[in-house]
């Protein structure tokens, strides 16, 4: 990113995800009404009851980012995961699927060792096209960094920081 001087604000390049296409076809196209598909981060998650800070997290990696959220938001929630079992739990990337000179590129369903091989193959009867990404590979599945406010179960008038930081790249989370 970078600062224009005297302008308050930086640029990047995440306008490179949308399209000014005028054959209107591209599922990303600049349009009223339309809500374009994107993947800036942070989030920060509120809880329902009492809108009480959960948590603030972010996943990096392209397309990955929203579904790498979706994924580590509900293992703490559905899953009853803390932030760092949220951050360790093997993920699922579905590929970009975008067209590119009529042909439809990366549509395949990545998923990362770990995954049960009943819903692999699950996943391939129902006809998808599913690569199981291992080692190295496996940094399409982003990195991410979750920070969680909870009370203490026993004694709710206590607080409770925890934290967790991907394996999958650099970081660590630590108490102060």
């Amino acid at each position: 990113a970078s600062c224009p001087k005297g302008c308050g604000f930086t640029l990047q390049n995440r306008a490179a995800n949308f399209s000014l296409d005028p054959s209107g076809r591209h599922p990303n196209i600049l349009a009223p009404r339309k809500r374009p598909y994107h993947t800036i981060i942070p989030a920060a998650v509120t809880n329902l009851h009492d809108d009480s800070l959960h948590s603030v997290f972010g996943v990096m990696g392209g397309f990955m980012q929203p579904q790498g959220h979706v994924q580590v938001l509900l293992g703490q929630i559905v899953g009853g995961l803390n932030p760092q079992q949220a951050l360790d739990a093997p993920r699922v990337c579905i590929g970009a699927g975008m067209p590119e000179d009529g042909k439809v590129i990366d549509a395949k369903v990545f998923v990362e060792e770990g995954i049960s091989e009943e819903t692999i193959e699950g996943l391939r009867k129902l006809g998808h096209d599913v690569e199981v990404l291992r080692g190295m590979a496996r940094a399409k599945f982003g990195r991410g960094q979750i920070i969680r406010w909870t009370t203490d179960p026993v004694e709710r008038d206590i607080g409770v920081w925890s934290a967790g930081s991907d394996p999958r790249g650099d970081g660590a989370a630590y108490p102060q």
